[in-house]
C-alpha cells in the first residue's frame, strides 16, 4: 500500500473508532448514565479518545500488511452499568451494539453515496470507507472480552451458562482478550479481509 494510502486508511479508523466509542456512551446517557458526558467523551474531538496504539500504531500495522484485516480502537469511552435504569435488562448490550451498529450506519451511508454516484471519481476511496468499518463492526462483535460481542452474548445468555464469570476473568486482563484478537489476525487475516471486501462490493455495486 503506498504512503498516502497508508494515510488515508489510518485516518478513517481513526474517526471510525471514535465515532464508535462516542456512540457507545451516546446510547450508555439515553439510557440513563452520564458518566461520558461527565468525562467529556461526547465529542467528535479526537484529542480524549485517542490510544497511540490502538488508533495509530495497528492501523498502520494492518495498513502495511497483506490480506486486508483492517481494525483499530480508542479509548474505552466510560460508563455505569449500574445506572442504565431506563433498560435494565438490555442496556448493556444495548449500549455495547451503538458501536458496531455505527460502522454498520457509516458503511450503508458510503454505500448509497457510492451507488447512487454522487462523487463519480472517488469510488475507489469510498471503497476503502465501507470496508474499515464493515471490518471494525464484524470484529467488535465477535464474542471475545473486552470486544463488545461480549457484552451483547452476555445479555443473551443465561446466567446459568457462566459465561459472566469467564467474562469478567478476561476483562481483567484486556491484553488476553486483544492478544486473541491478534492472534486471529494473524492466522486468518487473508480470509476475514477476502469476507470484509466481499461484504463491501455485495453493498457498493463496485
Amino acid at each position: 500500500m503506498e504512503f498516502l494510502d497508508t494515510v488515508f486508511v489510518v485516518v478513517i479508523i481513526i474517526f471510525s473508532v471514535i465515532i464508535h466509542e462516542v456512540m457507545h456512551g451516546v446510547a450508555a446517557d439515553a439510557l440513563g448514565d452520564p458518566t461520558a458526558r461527565y468525562a467529556g467523551r461526547l465529542t467528535l474531538n479526537p484529542i480524549p479518545h485517542i490510544d497511540v496504539f490502538g488508533s495509530i500504531l495497528l492501523p498502520v500495522l494492518c495498513a502495511l500488511s497483506p490480506g486486508g484485516f483492517i481494525f483499530g480502537w480508542a479509548k474505552p469511552v466510560p460508563y455505569n452499568p449500574y445506572n442504565l435504569f431506563r433498560s435494565p435488562r438490555w442496556g448493556e448490550a444495548i449500549v455495547a451494539a451503538a458501536g458496531p451498529a455505527s460502522n454498520l450506519v457509516i458503511a450503508l451511508i458510503t454505500s448509497l453515496v457510492i451507488r447512487l454516484n454522487i462523487f463519480p471519481d472517488t469510488a475507489g476511496v469510498l471503497l476503502y470507507i465501507v470496508a474499515i468499518n464493515v471490518s471494525l463492526m464484524l470484529l467488535n462483535l465477535i464474542p471475545v472480552p473486552p470486544l463488545d460481542g461480549s457484552k451483547i452474548l452476555s445479555s443473551l445468555l443465561p446466567k446459568s451458562f457462566g459465561y459472566d464469570a469467564l467474562r469478567d476473568r478476561m476483562e481483567q486482563n484486556p491484553f488476553l482478550g486483544f492478544g486473541i484478537v491478534l492472534l486471529l489476525i494473524v492466522v486468518l487475516g487473508g480470509a476475514f479481509g477476502t469476507l470484509v471486501y466481499g461484504i463491501a462490493h455485495a453493498i457498493t455495486g463496485v
